[in-house]
């Protein structure tokens, strides 16, 4: 369980260091819903659900889709002809 733990630690570390060197904006909220479900995860295995609930609906959840819709309301998400949609530089 120390080791699952440990593992989870780094990927919080991972996932807050890609956040802050990713270069686009919709990249970046996907990073943070990981860290966030992540985040959730290890507050179960610290046996507090009730954090680990607030977290999942919250973190991931409520505060991603506010980050798209405003991203979709600022037309930072570009999508073109054929191309993928892109984050704001």
């Amino acid at each position: 369980m120390t080791l699952f733990l440990c593992i989870l630690l780094g990927f919080l570390v991972v996932c807050a260091v890609a956040a802050s060197l990713s270069k686009s904006l919709l990249n970046t909220i996907l990073i943070f819903m990981s860290y966030s479900l992540v985040m959730s995860i290890i507050w179960i295995l610290l046996e507090a659900p009730d954090l680990a609930i607030t977290e999942a609906a919250v973190g991931a959840g409520v505060t991603t889709v506010l980050f798209l819709v405003t991203l979709k309301k600022i037309h930072a998400i570009i999508k073109k002809d054929g191309e993928e949609e892109k984050g704001a530089e």
